[in-house]
């Protein structure tokens, strides 16, 4: 690898997604590089300094497994019995912490209620809630709800808060800052996400929701967090659960990290209010990369960037969405109708164009272009880019029963067509 090379291109592409500040770590060969670009926030002179901690979204996620593989194998946890004996609330008596942490619990993503201010209570209200998408173990749907789940089958064990308890198990035996962006003390200097449009917008993540993205890191710290999980214990987060398929978002995923192509590359993304961020582990060459940004942009950055790491000598493999596609077939009525996980409304509607339009709660999101096996890429309505896809998901008699986009599976509703423009 080449850090002359691997600086240029990172210049280049902030410059061309227009990220106001952008941190760059990497671990292989046994030593480690940083890189850091830009400013804290848009407006003042703060630099993006290596230290300064980033809103990660959902790698939080990472966190929270990390702590519950460490409660299984010190036997304090078990993967494959009912979290109903820790949550007696929980009403679906098969579901298990392996479950949860890999995505297939059946779970919506995002509770209906939200109005809890305890995580306890916050979890319990879900449990009150919960409609499940379908049975346990059946299909891959990613799924919040599953992991303040696990977050609280952890404190349920350990008698710990979230946050102590992966402060004790995981940060702190790791060498990784506890900081977080909700409950505890907020840290000074957090970088602030931005809009597309440069703006800078404020962190709404509520401290009920924690232990599904409360974490804040530098791409220094996800490094030193990578390379803790390269030890044995953890090995289990990243070797592919059988049926879990999160297609439109990774090639297949362990008990809390996705993994990418040929299954030699691991890891998870992760977006706050205005920030992107991503964390690669290759666990046979000892390679860690991550990428924290303080822009939505960032995802594109990263879009960018990662098929060039191969090139620049770093062993990163990651998921392509567009390289499933077959070809372009027309599109049928059984396509078109309105879907549903949880309280997120989809619908799917011919357009004027004779294609399909994809809005997401009313908002128009993407038009779709089917392909071959029901699958479909997908048009940005804001942007114009095609860069995601997603399927229709069949029952067992071959009709529409749903679809699936970003890994999140939205069930079929009973509905009438109608034209969109």
């Amino acid at each position: 690898m080449k850090n002359s090379l691997l600086a240029a291109c990172l210049a280049e592409l902030v410059t061309t997604h227009g990220v106001p500040g952008a941190q760059f770590a990497v671990h292989h060969g046994g030593a480690t590089w940083t890189w850091n670009h830009g400013l804290t926030r848009v407006g003042t002179g703060t630099p993006m300094t290596t230290e300064v901690p980033v809103p990660v979204g959902s790698i939080t996620k990472v966190v929270t497994s990390a702590a519950a593989m460490v409660l299984v194998d010190d036997g304090d946890l078990e993967l494959d019995e009912p979290l109903a004996e820790l949550i007696p609330e929980l009403r679906e008596p098969r579901l298990t912490l392996r479950h949860v942490l890999s995505h297939t619990g059946g779970l919506p993503c995002d509770p209906a209620d939200t109005r809890a201010v305890t995580p306890r209570r916050h979890v319990l209200d879900c449990c009150r809630t919960l409609r499940p998408l379908t049975g346990p173990g059946e299909v891959f749907s990613y799924s919040n709800i599953g992991y303040l789940l696990a977050g609280h089958a952890v404190t349920a064990v350990t008698g710990m808060s979230w946050w102590e308890a992966v402060t004790t198990l995981v940060l702190d035996p790791l060498g990784v800052p506890s900081r977080f962006i909700a409950g505890g003390d907020i840290p000074t200097g957090l970088v602030s996400g931005h809009s597309a449009r440069r703006r800078p917008v404020v962190q709404s993540l509520r401290v009920p929701e924690a232990a599904a993205g409360a974490f804040a890191a530098s791409a220094l710290d996800l490094v030193t967090l990578g390379r803790g999980l390269l030890a044995t214990g953890f090995r289990d987060m990243w070797t592919p659960v059988p049926g879990a398929e999160p297609f439109g978002l990774a090639d297949g995923w362990g008990l809390g990290l996705a993994t990418y192509r040929s299954g030699d590359t691991a890891g998870h993304d992760g977006n706050g209010d205005g920030t992107s961020c991503h964390l690669r582990l290759n666990p046979a060459t000892g390679t860690v990369v991550a990428l924290t940004t303080n822009s939505s942009s960032g995802f594109a950055l990263w879009r960018d960037l990662a098929p060039r790491l191969a090139r620049l000598g770093l062993p990163i493999e990651d998921y392509d969405p567009l390289a499933v596609a077959g070809p372009p077939v027309a599109t049928r009525d059984e396509h078109t109708g309105d879907y549903a996980n949880g309280d997120l409304e989809y619908s799917v509607r011919h357009n004027r164009n004779g294609g399909l339009r994809l809005t997401v709660d009313g908002a128009p999101f993407a038009d779709l272009t089917v392909h071959s096996g029901h699958e479909f890429t997908m048009r940005d309505c804001d942007t114009g880019v095609t860069d995601q896809a997603g399927r229709f998901v069949l029952d067992r008699d071959g009709r529409v029963a749903g679809l699936q986009v970003g890994g999140r599976l939205a069930r079929k509703l009973a509905g009438r067509e109608r034209l969109v423009g």
